[in-house]
C-alpha cells in the first residue's frame, strides 16, 4: 500500500509539476511506494491529517505544531536559504506610505495561508488593525490578492513574501509594500509521519544529500530550491513555540 505525501496547498503553481517529479525521485531513491495528493485547500489538506491518512508533508509552520504534538510527526529536512517572510502591500495609487497610517474598516484580501495571515496581521498592529475591526476578503491564490487590490475592491493585500516578488513586474509595478517581515526563523519543513518514523535518518541521508548528484539538483531546480538541510527535533520545537508566541 502506497504512503500518502502532500504538500502545502500554499506552494507556487510554478512548481507543481517539479512536486510530481520529487516524489517520483524519492520513490526511486528510498525505495518506498509514494503517492503524491495534492490538495486544493486547507480545510481539506487538514481533513485527510485528522484521518490520518498523510505519511509524508511539506508542512507550512503553522501546522507543524500539530502534525507534532497531536499526529506524531517528526520534522526531516527544510530548503536552504528559504523562510518565510510576510508583505502587506497596497494599490501604488494609495497615498499611503505606511502601515500606522492605516484605518480601521480597511479591506483585506488574504488567502487561507494560516502562518502568513498571522503574520501580516501582527504586521498590521501598529495601526490599530485586527481582526475585530478590518474587513476581510479570502482569496485563492496570491495572484488573485494582487487583482483585489490593482481593481480597488480590497485596500491592502497580505502575500507570502516568495509570492509576492514572484508576481509580474507589470503587477508590481502597479503595488507598492508597506513593510515586509524579517523573522527569518520562521520556514516550511518535509515531515515525516507515525507509519514511516522508522525510516526517519534513511529519509533525511537521501535528502540532505540530493544537490550532490547531477539528477537530484535538477529535482531541486524545479521546486526552486538549492539544497535540503536537517532540521532536528529541537529546532522544530524552537519554532513551534514561537508560533505559539505570535498567535497569542
Amino acid at each position: 500500500m502506497s504512503n500518502m505525501f502532500t504538500v502545502s496547498p500554499d506552494f507556487s503553481p510554478d512548481h507543481i509539476s517539479g512536486w510530481y517529479i520529487f516524489n517520483t525521485w524519492l520513490q526511486k531513491q528510498s525505495g518506498e511506494a509514494i503517492h503524491l495528493q495534492m490538495y486544493d485547500n486547507f480545510p481539506t489538506q487538514r481533513e485527510a491529517i485528522n484521518l490520518d491518512k498523510i505519511d509524508l508533508i511539506y508542512a507550512n509552520p503553522f501546522d507543524a505544531a500539530m502534525l507534532v504534538r497531536e499526529k506524531g510527526f517528526l520534522p526531516l529536512v527544510k530548503p536552504t536559504g528559504v523562510a518565510d517572510e510576510a508583505v502587506i502591500a497596497i494599490n501604488a495609487k494609495n497615498t499611503v506610505e505606511d502601515v500606522s497610517h492605516l484605518s480601521p474598516g480597511i479591506r483585506v484580501a488574504v488567502t487561507e495561508d494560516p502562518d502568513v495571515h498571522l503574520m501580516g496581521m501582527i504586521m498590521l498592529e501598529p495601526g490599530d488593525l485586527d481582526d475585530s475591526n478590518v474587513e476581510t476578503m479570502v482569496c485563492d491564490s496570491y495572484v488573485l490578492i494582487a487583482k483585489q487590490l490593482l481593481r480597488e475592491n480590497a485596500d491592502v493585500g497580505i502575500f507570502l513574501a516568495e509570492a509576492y516578488d514572484n508576481l509580474s513586474n507589470i503587477i508590481k509595478n502597479q503595488l507598492k509594500v508597506l513593510v515586509r517581515s524579517q523573522i527569518s526563523v520562521i520556514h516550511h519543513s518535509l515531515m515525516i509521519g507515525p507509519k514511516l518514523a522508522d525510516k526517519r535518518d534513511v529519509f533525511q541521508e537521501l535528502l540532505v544529500d540530493m544537490n550532490n548528484d547531477e539528477k537530484g539538483r535538477g529535482v531541486l531546480e524545479s521546486l526552486g530550491f538549492d539544497a535540503w538541510m536537517r532540521v532536528d527535533d529541537e529546532e522544530m520545537e524552537f519554532m513551534i513555540d514561537l508560533m505559539d508566541t505570535l498567535n497569542t
